[in-house]
């Protein structure tokens, strides 16, 4: 495994599916499988492809920030900061798993809304 091509991999996949061209991520970093974990998304390629455009369609001005990357094995992850409409912030981590061709195959997320209050200083991403 070249875990510095996952981790390059594993952004580039998530920026461009989340800035609004998910057929394009699918086509150029995913394998012939794509196992979804997260709930919310439909299994396979053709869930995440619907996840994404709606997300582009109802929310074309969210950004993301990606704060950390980290790669063992055949396994990305990453730590990101969200802004979506109203400064509603998330922090996300996901993980993605590589086929033996260096190829997305399995993803696992964790999302967390940032509250507007804290009892310490320190940023969650």
């Amino acid at each position: 495994m070249n875990l510095s091509e996952n981790k390059k991999n594993a952004i580039a996949f998530y920026k461009t599916a989340y800035l609004g061209n998910p057929k394009k991520a699918i086509a150029e970093y995913v394998g012939q499988e794509y196992i979804q974990h997260n709930p919310a998304v439909a299994n396979g390629k053709a869930g995440f492809i619907a996840y994404f455009e709606r997300m582009q369609k109802e929310y074309p001005e969210k950004s993301i920030e990606f704060v950390r990357c980290i790669a063992e094995g055949n396994l990305v992850a990453l730590h990101t900061h969200q802004l979506w409409p109203d400064n509603d912030e998330y922090v996300t981590m996901d993980f993605f798993r590589f086929d033996e061709n260096g190829k997305i195959c399995e993803h696992w997320d964790s999302i967390q809304q940032v509250p507007k209050t804290s009892k310490n200083k320190n940023k969650m991403y």
